[in-house]
């Protein structure tokens, strides 16, 4: 199995169409179909449901592409790291990142590398813990930033300067933010949006024993995207300050979970892993920022 048929694969998944496929790949229609019927052929697996003018990927198919985007992006990487070994102005440099005010001193760390070698060229994804290290474990990241202690056997890490502090996003005009913090006792029987990791995780143990009086209405990976539930009136979020915008335009406030609770960050990478000469500056960068 190669590398270009698997591109080819991909094309014409997501295009849905082989002559689209075709003038995007930079082939002819009759190469593309060639190689697609040897990819089925090599897997002995139907692919693709073929209609008159459109295909549609099979279960087979949507295992195959799931699997193909991983590889695929490997392989870039791979590629643009080794062409990258003797770039002494930068490199590429991958990370999955949760979502967090404190990201700034990453980007500080990186601004300030940046400036010592300006070809430098970082990508960025975002998501869960779940979502960043199951990239990292497959190789596709550099480094992850992760909102749980880690793993000391599988992952080395730096603990970020400052945490993260709960809090309840909720209307201007509700009962509740005429309270300079918010106690269990408030929350309770309210319909509130988290972060299943967050729910989970950090306000269960926040809540002990009463975790049980609390409701969660619905789950949410980005924060912003609760917070427009919270305008509407379906409840309340609970977040990290600074991740949802309560200016006085915004008719959101935010306010302190008591007792307080704070979350640490911590920047991963697998333990046993092999860095490009841009990563480790990027790594004694970060450590340098960090240190007290």
């Amino acid at each position: 199995m190669e590398i270009r048929t698997l591109r080819y694969f991909l094309a014409e998944a997501r295009e849905e169409n082989m002559t689209r496929a075709a003038e995007r790949l930079h082939v002819s229609q009759p190469t593309l179909s060639k190689a697609l019927k040897a990819l089925e052929d090599e897997l002995g697996k139907k692919l693709f449901h073929r209609r008159s003018f459109s295909i549609a990927l099979t279960e087979e198919g949507a295992l195959l592409r799931d699997r193909a985007e991983d590889l695929i992006t490997m392989a870039d990487k791979i590629e643009k790291e080794f062409l990258s070994l003797d770039d002494l102005t930068g490199g590429e440099l991958y990370f999955g990142l949760a979502e967090s005010y404190q990201i700034r001193h990453l980007a500080r760390a990186l601004r300030l590398l940046k400036k010592r070698y300006p070809g430098l060229r970082y990508h960025i994804t975002s998501g869960d813990t779940e979502q960043v290290t199951e990239k990292l474990d497959k190789g596709l990241l550099d480094f992850a930033v992760i909102c749980d202690a880690p793993d000391p056997k599988k992952y080395s890490s730096v603990a970020f300067p400052e945490g993260d502090t709960w809090g309840l996003v909720l209307p201007a005009d509700a009962p509740l933010a005429r309270k300079e913090a918010i106690g269990l006792n408030d929350l309770a029987g309210l319909p509130l949006f988290a972060s299943v990791q967050g729910w989970e995780g950090d306000i269960r143990r926040w809540a002990g024993e009463r975790f049980g009086e609390l409701r969660l209405e619905g789950s949410f990976r980005l924060a912003y995207n609760a917070s427009m539930f919270v305008r509407e009136g379906l409840g309340y979020q609970l977040s990290f300050r600074h991740l949802v915008d309560v200016s006085p335009d915004s008719a959101l406030v935010f306010r302190p979970l008591y007792p307080a609770l704070e979350t640490k960050l911590y920047l991963i990478w697998n333990r046993y892993q092999t860095f490009t000469p841009i990563a480790e500056r990027f790594l004694a960068q970060i450590q340098s920022c960090f240190s007290p």
